[in-house]
């Protein structure tokens, strides 16, 4: 991988904890193998777990191959993302988790500065890594951003690697490809809510984890490429009612519609909606709003996470483009 600005790099906490790090798959094994072999360079001792989420293309049989070290916990069906990452972290006992795309190709220390911080601030529950995208000079994210409707961004994205250290917009916590979490807190907050099956669960985590009282950070340093392996289909009609069931299901759970942001969040939904109906021709994001209101009925409110989780110089009219923004890169 090509080097970043230079700048000065801190130095780098002794690591004595043991580190777990959770790899979900289905198809596309070569990237698997890539990230995989990233992984096998990394400058400090981990367990490689690996999670099968229903493979057709003998993923487990080649990882077995081609990585004899790795744990592979196979579910031999689909059972979808959160299923498969939780059953990843259960498969372990390190004292920090690690959660890693097979889409992402690490720097050789980047999972040393990734955990890092965690070893130095017994309150920090995660820390966001820098994903970069395939120029290797700009960010894809550091980590990942809500606004006040709880609509979840990833940070930073499109901006230059030079800014990863900028402290706005402000970080809720790690972002899907790449992250670490302090077991503990992973532990106390559950892991992940199975009920979504993709898209925006590890916002929901971030905000329960601060609401819980953990506190978040990035680690600038820890860089890797993050290539996009489209898993559910690039604006596929499935990709895009996955989206919209976890749109609506923490919309409700978090009763966004029931705070002072109601009218913002009912426009920009109204918005953001009629805008895929005339792009897509079908109503598949509405669809899978609805789905999703649905499942939340009867389950507990999640309190309001805490002001300093939630990036409110987001305005109304720039939470559009950054949504606009993100639809172009699912």
């Amino acid at each position: 991988m090509a080097a970043g600005p230079p700048r000065k790099i801190p130095s780098i906490a002794p690591v004595a904890a043991s580190i777990d790090v959770v790899v979900p798959t289905h198809n596309r094994y070569e990237l698997t193998r890539d990230c995989l072999a990233h992984l096998a360079r990394q400058t400090v001792a981990h367990r490689t777990i690996v999670v099968d989420d229903g493979s057709s293309d003998d993923t487990p049989a080649l990882v077995r191959r081609d990585w004899p070290d790795a744990t592979i916990v196979e579910l031999g069906a689909n059972r979808g993302y959160t299923h498969a990452v939780n059953r990843g972290v259960s498969a372990g006992d390190g004292e920090y988790v690690v959660l890693l795309n097979n889409d992402v190709q690490l720097r050789p220390d980047c999972l040393e500065r990734l955990v890092a911080p965690l070893a130095d601030d017994p309150k920090l529950g995660s820390v966001a890594a820098t994903m970069l995208a395939r120029d290797e000079r700009t960010i894809d994210s550091v980590g990942v951003t809500a606004d006040v409707t709880l609509a979840g961004f990833a940070r930073l994205q499109g901006r230059p690697l030079a800014e990863a250290m900028l402290s706005t917009p402000v970080l809720a916590g790690p972002e899907g490809a790449a992250g670490a979490y302090r077991r503990l807190a992973w532990e106390q907050a559950d892991g992940l809510d199975e009920t979504i099956v993709a898209y925006m669960e590890i916002l929901d985590l971030a905000l329960r984890l601060r609401t819980a009282g953990w506190t978040t950070t990035s680690a600038p340093e820890a860089c890797g490429v993050h290539l996009g392996s489209s898993t559910y289909g690039k604006r596929s009609a499935g990709q895009r009612r996955l989206a919209g069931f976890s749109r609506g299901y923490l919309l409700r759970r978090y009763g966004v519609l029931r705070s002072s942001e109601s009218a913002r969040t009912l426009f920009t939904e109204t918005a953001v909606v009629a805008g895929d109906i005339a792009l897509c021709r079908d109503i598949e994001a509405l669809r899978g709003r609805v789905q999703g209101w649905r499942a939340a009925a009867g389950m507990p409110r999640h309190p309001r996470p805490p002001r300093d989780a939630i990036a409110e110089s987001i305005s109304m009219w720039e939470s559009l483009r950054l949504r606009r923004a993100t639809l172009r890169t699912m």
